[in-house]
C-alpha cells in the first residue's frame, strides 16, 4: 500500500515545530515575556499585545461553561487571559518548548477557567467541539488557500465564532516574502506569506454556514496583522 504524500500543511507545520523548538526558542520566550527587548521586537510585542485584545475582546465577556480552542497558544496569554472570565480551553501548538513554557507560567494562574495544554495538531478533530476557536498569527505562514483549508477544518468543530488572523499584503511584506524566498537561510522562520484580504475574502465565501464579521488590522513597527471574526449563521 503506497504511503500517502504529506500535504503543503503537515510539510509547513513540521518546518514551524522545527523553528520555534530550535533557534527561535529563546527569543520567543523573551518577546512573550517583560524581558528586555531591541526596538523593533518592541513594536513586535507592542502590536501582538493589541492583537491579542482585539480577539479577546471580540469574545463574550463571560465565557463561564464556553469551551475555547486556541489554536496555536504559543506561550499561552491568550488562553490565561480567556480563562479569567472562566473558559474551559484547549491551548496547542506544534512547538513543543512553548508549550512547556506556557504551562509553567499558568503555575501563578489565579483564573476560574481550566486550560489543558497540549502539543500537536490545531487541526485535529479528536480535540473535539468548542464554543469559540481563536487562530491568532498561527496561520500566517501558509498559502491562501491552505489557509481556508485550514479555516474550514477548524470550523467544522466550531458552534458560535472563528478568529483568526492573516499577514495583509503590503508593497513591504511583498517585497520581502520575494527577497526571502530568493535568498532562503536553513535558519530562517518559515516565511510569512502576505494575503490580499480581498482574496481571502471572496475564498472564505465558500463557508456556507459561516459570514464574516468584524475586521481589525494591527500595524506596529515590524508587526503586520489583520484579524477576521466568522460567525454562525
Amino acid at each position: 500500500m503506497a504511503t500517502q504524500a504529506p500535504s503543503r500543511y503537515d510539510t509547513q507545520r513540521e518546518k514551524l515545530a522545527a523553528y520555534f523548538d530550535g533557534t527561535a526558542q529563546k527569543a520567543w520566550i523573551d518577546l512573550t515575556s517583560d524581558a528586555k527587548v531591541s526596538g523593533i521586537r518592541a513594536t513586535v510585542r507592542a502590536g501582538r499585545d493589541e492583537m491579542r485584545g482585539t480577539l479577546l475582546g471580540w469574545l463574550p465577556a463571560d465565557l463561564r461553561r464556553a469551551r475555547l480552542l486556541d489554536a496555536g497558544c504559543g506561550t499561552g496569554a491568550l488562553s490565561m487571559d480567556a480563562a479569567c472570565r472562566g473558559a474551559e480551553i484547549t491551548a496547542i501548538d506544534v512547538a513543543g518548548g512553548l508549550v512547556e513554557i506556557a504551562r509553567k507560567r499558568s503555575g501563578t494562574f489565579l483564573g476560574h477557567g481550566r486550560i489543558d495544554w497540549r502539543v500537536g495538531d490545531m487541526l485535529d478533530p479528536a480535540l473535539g467541539e468548542f464554543d469559540h476557536v481563536v487562530a491568532m498569527d498561527s496561520l500566517i505562514h501558509y498559502s491562501p488557500a491552505d489557509i481556508v483549508d485550514a479555516v474550514a477544518a477548524l470550523a467544522a468543530n466550531c458552534r458560535r465564532s472563528l478568529l483568526f488572523t492573516f499577514a495583509p499584503y503590503t508593497p513591504m511584506l511583498g517585497a520581502m516574502h520575494r527577497v526571502g524566498k530568493l535568498f532562503p537561510r536553513s535558519d530562517r522562520s518559515p516565511a510569512i506569506v502576505p494575503i490580499a484580504e480581498d482574496d481571502l475574502r471572496q475564498r472564505l465565501a465558500c463557508l456556507n454556514d459561516w459570514q464574516i464579521g468584524r475586521s481589525h488590522r494591527v500595524s506596529s513597527g515590524f508587526y503586520k496583522s489583520h484579524a477576521l471574526e466568522l460567525v454562525r449563521r
